[in-house]
């Protein structure tokens, strides 16, 4: 699956072209790189330093290898051939929530986040949850994470059950946003 789209800056007039697609096994070291430094942006302070660690590293070039052989869908966001964003989807895991398609992750590097590439991202997850015939997509965020839950209120999800996570030993509260 390729998306092409252009977005046109006008104060560089300059054009950039934006592609996202299904990953390749060839995309895991970048998944790795972009896992690895979005989630140290992402969650420092937040989970204890030796699980968010421990996590990082367990998801290694050869982890995502593995997802995309197990047929894991992967999406990639491109810029001009580099990889700077990924998303993780499919059927949703919580099956007292009456939606079908749930949004796993969702990163970017730091550096191309809050310019819209999320939400280019974010988009092209919800229209291949959709081809695959999945109604209503959930999504769950860390309350802590005040960026990533602005993001998917601007979005248009709305908080609709929360939960909790446990890294060693300290609970996080966790909160899920729908879409119909």
């Amino acid at each position: 699956m390729w998306v092409n789209t252009l977005l046109t800056y006008d104060s560089v007039m300059s054009t950039l072209t934006v592609n996202t697609r299904r990953a390749k096994r060839e995309d895991s070291e970048a998944i790795a790189a972009v896992h690895d430094q979005s989630w140290q942006n992402a969650y420092s302070g937040m989970v204890p330093h030796t699980a968010l660690n421990r996590m990082v590293q367990r998801r290694g070039a050869a982890w995502w290898a593995t997802a995309i052989d197990r047929h894991t869908v992967i999406l990639v966001l491109e810029i001009k051939g580099k990889l700077v964003g990924y998303a993780t989807i499919g059927r949703n895991r919580v099956k007292t929530l009456p939606f079908d398609g749930e949004v796993y992750e969702l990163y970017l590097l730091p550096e191309y986040q809050g310019v819209g590439l999320g939400a280019h991202l974010f988009l092209s997850a919800m229209s291949e949850l959709k081809r695959r015939s999945l109604k209503g997509t959930v999504v769950w965020v860390l309350a802590e994470n005040l960026p990533a839950i602005k993001f998917y209120q601007n979005a248009g999800g709305r908080q609709i059950a929360q939960g909790k996570e446990t890294f060693d030993g300290k609970d996080l509260k966790k909160l899920a946003f729908a879409w119909d």
